[in-house]
C-alpha cells in the first residue's frame, strides 16, 4: 500500500530504485522529503528490536549524493563546512554542518574522504537541492550530484559487520569506525563506510544502482531484516542524534545542540559563519539540548510543551519525543533554559492535558551492547 491516494509518481514523489523488492517484502510507504519511502514492512517495534538484537538493513537512498574532486577540494570544501575537512586522511570521514552567516545550521552532512583528492557528501534529503548547490556555487562542474545513479544502503546492529563481512569480504570487519574505502563488488564500485545513524556498529553502503538489487538480496539472505522509516527514527531517538528540522535548524547554534565537536575555528580559515561562530563559543549560552525521560507512563511527542514542575509555565518544547521500544519507556529532547537544564532536573511534559514527570538524563538515553 501508498501512503495517500494515487501512485507515488502522480503525487510527485521520487521513488526507490528498489521499490520493487521493498513491496515484495510487505512494506507500507509513505512520503518523505519528496520521496516514497518504506515506513515499515512487518511492524516499527519489530523492526527497532531487529536492529538492537541482531542486524537490520535500511535502503536510505532519499539521502542527497555529491561528489567533488580535484586538488583544491579540500580548501575549497572547507569555505562551505564548519569542521577541518582537510585534517581527514584519505579513507576517513566526519559529520559537519553547513552552517549560515548568523551561526546557525543549514544542514547537517557526512563527509567521506577517498584517495584521489575525491570527497563524497551526503545531505539530507529535504535539503539536497539547496545543499548541492552550495557545492556548486564553489566547485562549478567539479561537483557532482549522484543520487541518481547510486543506492545507499545502512546495515546496522550488533551483529552487521560479521554480515557486512561475509557479503563485502572480510576486509571491512577490520576498519575502524568512521572509516570508508572504495572496491569492486560483483563488478561495480562500493563504497563503504564504517557510520550509521542508530547508535549501533555497522556500516553504510553506497553502490550504482544496477547493482543495488544485488547487495540488498545478499544482505537480506544474510539474515538481514528490512527495517522502514519508522525505526530509523526511534533507534536514533534513543541515540539521541538529532534530527535536522526538529532538534536543529537554521536559528540553532551548533553548540547549544552538543555539536561543537563539529566545528573547528582553530585553524583560522574562512567559511560560511565563522565570525558568528566564534561569538557564539565565547558568550554564555542561553539554552542548551537536554534529553528527557518520562516518569510514569505516557509517550512524549514532537511539539508538547514542557512545563516547570508544580504548575510552573511553559519552559520550552519537545524537539524530538516518542515511545523507547528499548528502554520501555517515553522519551525525547527540548532545549531547556541552561540554568535549568541539569541532570536530574524535573518537569512536567503537558500530554493532553495530562502532566507526565519527566526527568533529564545523560545523552544517549540507550547505548549499544557489547558483544565478544
Amino acid at each position: 500500500m501508498t501512503g495517500g491516494g494515487g501512485s507515488a509518481a502522480g503525487r510527485g514523489l521520487r521513488q526507490l530504485a528498489l521499490r520493487d523488492r521493498h513491496e515484495a517484502l510487505g512494506a507500507r510507504f509513505a512520503p518523505f522529503a519528496g520521496w516514497e519511502m518504506p515506513l515499515q514492512y512487518q511492524g516499527i517495534v519489530g523492526e527497532h528490536h531487529a536492529v538492537r538484537e541482531g542486524v537490520g538493513v535500511f535502503d536510505v537512498s532519499h539521502l542527497g549524493r555529491a561528489q567533488v574532486q580535484g586538488s583544491q577540494a579540500a580548501p575549497l570544501l572547507r569555505s562551505v563546512t564548519t569542521f577541518d575537512v582537510s585534517r581527514l586522511a584519505a579513507g576517513r570521514a566526519h559529520y559537519s554542518l553547513y552552517g549560515n552567516e548568523a551561526g546557525g545550521i543549514d544542514d547537517d552532512v557526512f563527509i567521506y574522504r577517498l584517495p584521489g583528492e575525491r570527497w563524497v557528501i551526503v545531505h539530507n534529503a529535504s535539503n539536497a537541492d539547496q545543499d548541492f548547490g552550495r557545492l556548486r556555487s564553489v566547485f562549478g562542474d567539479a561537483a557532482s550530484e549522484i543520487t541518481g545513479e547510486t543506492a545507499m544502503l545502512a546495515v546496522q546492529g550488533p551483529d552487521a559487520m560479521p554480515l557486512l563481512g561475509n557479503v563485502l569480504g572480510s576486509g571491512v570487519e577490520a576498519l575502524e569506525m568512521r572509516s570508508c574505502v572504495e572496491f569492486d563488488w560483483e563488478g561495480g564500485p562500493v563504497m563503504f563506510a564504517r557510520t550509521g545513524y542508530t547508535g549501533e556498529d555497522g556500516g553504510e553502503c553506497i553502490v550504482g544502482v544496477g547493482h543495488a538489487a544485488a547487495l540488498w538480496d545478499a544482505l537480506i539472505e544474510g539474515g538481514a531484516s528490512p527495517v522502514g522509516l519508522g525505526a530509523r527514527d526511534t533507534l536514533r531517538l534513543e541515540a539521541a542524534l538529532p534530527l535536522y528540522g526538529n532538534d536543529i535548524d537554521a536559528e540553532t547554534s551548533p553548540y547549544e545542540a552538543g555539536l561543537g565537536f563539529a566545528v573547528t575555528l582553530d585553524d583560522g580559515a574562512p567559511f560560511t559563519g565563522r565570525d558568528a561562530l566564534v561569538q557564539a563559543r565565547e558568550r554564555p549560552r542561553e539554552r542548551r539540548l537536554a534529553h528527557l525521560v518520562a516518569r510514569g507512563r505516557g509517550v512524549l511527542r514532537t511539539g508538547y510543551a514542557v512545563n516547570a514542575p508544580d504548575g510552573g509555565g511553559s519552559v520550552a518544547r519537545l524537539t524530538s519525543g516518542g515511545f523507547s521500544p528499548s528502554l520501555r519507556l517515553g522519551i525525547g529532547m527540548a532545549y531547556l533554559p541552561v540554568e535549568l537544564a541539569q541532570t536530574g532536573a524535573r518537569f512536567e511534559v503537558d500530554v493532553r492535558g495530562r502532566m507526565l514527570p519527566v526527568e533529564v538524563v545523560r545523552r544517549p538515553f540507550y547505548r549499544k551492547s557489547r558483544r565478544d
